[in-house]
């Protein structure tokens, strides 16, 4: 538990991870933030016991309450629902199940009339009505479970601050942008969505519902007596990202602290332009690229040449996909037509990569940087709008291997996913021929289970892989239905929400765990394992 000493703290943060004072800790990053605009802050991370709560007393201005920058389910169990083995890597057990609700309900037991704010992917991604896995069932918004008093949906810098202004002013807190309320009253403004009871009875009306979600509408929800309004994301700036990341993070970790393998990467966007349906991504950072300027992010790693523990390797370049830095859209800013359909198909998105070669050459120039990874791994059907960028990566920021996701190669299965591999062959041979000397390749991530895939589709996978003698597979992931995705909405409901058609879906853990085997090789009769 990490404290600041003294009394009268204005904020408190509860979170389910440890704090690591860094750019990549959601908790730290609000902890920063917050400090910099001058308010006194306290962060318990990994509450058990009554005393842990009761440590820091109560707070001036609120509460912060976050599980951390993963869904405390996914955290803590498999995708065929096992409770997740602790280790000393993922510390899984020492995080409750649905702990935003649980964090909540504690507060509220010792302190009845604080303030509480829930903020993070738990909190972002449960606003509405959502289908839980791990129930089986639709869940309500977790505004109602949490008994809080606000939520912040996706990155919640510029929320936290209006939030604590408004209390420190004593202002109400309904209608700041970004965030979700409970209100007996409802305004023109809010576009409705299908109903918490309607949703739970009728599958083509959650369909209705997940077509319906945007950060970009005010959305209201009925409920018993009251709606949750959610108010219209607001707008990040390359200038708010700059700042944000430009305040003095001295990158301390917790000795177990999951950033361990990336204690020197680089934010360098927030938003993704992918559209893949088994993520719920632009739900939570948006579906349009916020790229921080080139002259910060330098400027960064020109301060982590000054960090005593640095070796001269930044660990990677950080965003949704690495290589979405920059793409913004060239449309003129005096069209007023709304855009349609999707920016990965546009014409009019920047897919060059010009800036982000020239942001590359220009950072591994800096004294004292040997070489700049690209860890985390890219689009590489974007890529591909770029041969010059292939090259450059390929030859100064790999480390053995480049990672990638095709995900499938059942057209009908990457279709429902929401993605397109038509050009793999392509960059295959294209990446191949250019560090086969080099001994450098590529390392696969694929997806199972997802609506759509049956067991033929996955033999047919299998298949692929053998025919086309791809090695080097990170993994086979099992498909696991995440709040608010449209996969997951897929799944929940066994149609497709765009068309209104029946999909097929496994359900059954046998079939499953069935399809598991199939691509690790392993005999069928094997006892059951993840």
């Amino acid at each position: 538990m990490i404290t600041k000493t003294g009394t009268d703290l204005d904020i408190i943060l509860i979170t389910g991870e440890y704090y690591d004072d860094h750019p990549l800790s959601p908790v730290g990053v609000i902890a920063k933030v917050l400090d910099a605009k001058g308010y006194r802050v306290g962060v318990i991370e990994k509450p058990e016991t009554m005393e842990h709560y009761l440590k820091l007393g109560a707070p001036r201005l609120c509460f912060g309450v976050t599980s951390g920058s993963i869904d405390s389910m996914v955290h803590n169990y498999t995708p065929l629902k096992h409770k997740r083995i602790e280790d000393k890597y993922s510390d899984a057990t020492k995080i409750p199940d649905r702990a935003v609700i649980f964090y909540c309900n504690k507060l509220r037991q010792y302190f009845k009339s604080s303030v509480i704010v829930i903020g993070g992917i738990e909190a972002s991604l449960r606003r509405f009505a959502h289908y839980d896995y791990w129930d089986n069932n639709v869940r309500r918004s977790i505004l109602l479970d949490s008994r809080a008093n606000i939520l912040v949906y996706g990155n919640g810098e510029k929320q936290i601050i209006e939030i604590a202004q408004r209390l420190k002013d004593g202002v109400e807190l309904r209608g700041i942008a970004g965030t979700c309320i409970l209100s007996k009253e409802l305004d023109a403004s809010f576009e409705l969505l299908p109903s918490f009871k309607e949703v739970i009875i009728d599958k083509k009306k959650f369909c209705d519902m997940q077509m319906g979600f945007s950060n970009a509408k005010n959305l209201a929800q009925e409920y018993t007596n009251s709606y949750v309004l959610q108010y219209r994301y607001p707008t990040y700036t390359t200038r708010d990202l700059d700042w944000i990341y430009s305040l003095n993070y001295s990158r301390r970790l917790h000795p177990r602290s999951l950033l361990r393998m990336g204690k020197f990467s680089v934010v360098i966007h927030r938003g993704c332009v992918g559209a893949c349906n088994f993520c719920s991504l632009s739900l939570h950072q948006g579906d349009s690229i916020i790229s921080r300027s080139e002259g910060s992010i330098l400027e960064e790693i020109r301060k982590l040449t000054q960090h005593p523990d640095f070796k001269g390797y930044v660990d990677d370049f950080v965003g949704p996909s690495s290589n979405m830095y920059a793409m913004e859209c060239t449309r003129p800013e005096t069209t007023t037509a709304p855009c349609e359909g999707s920016c990965i198909l546009c014409p009019q998105l920047d897919k060059t990569h010009r800036r982000l070669i020239s942001l590359l050459r220009k950072a591994r120039q800096i004294k004292g940087v040997k070489k700049i990874f690209i860890r985390s791994g890219i689009r590489y059907d974007l890529a591909l709008e770029s041969r010059e960028y292939i090259k450059e990566i390929s030859d100064h920021h790999i480390s053995g291997c480049l990672k990638i996701a095709p995900e499938h190669f059942s057209n009908k299965v990457v279709g429902l996913m929401g993605k397109d591999n038509v050009r793999f062959d392509e960059f295959l041979s294209y990446f191949t021929a250019i560090n086969e000397r080099k001994k450098q390749g590529l390392r696969y991530y694929f997806m199972i289970g997802h609506p759509g895939d049956t067991l033929s589709e996955v033999l047919y996978l299998r298949d692929i892989i053998k025919k086309r003698h791809l090695e080097n597979i990170e993994q086979f992931q099992l498909f696991t239905p995440t709040p608010m995705s449209i996969s997951s909405c897929m799944y929940w409901t066994g149609y497709n929400p765009f068309t209104g058609r029946r999909i097929d879906v496994v359900y059954d853990y046998h079939t499953k765990k069935k399809l598991k085997r199939i691509m690790l090789g392993l005999p069928l009769q094997k006892p059951s394992e993840d």
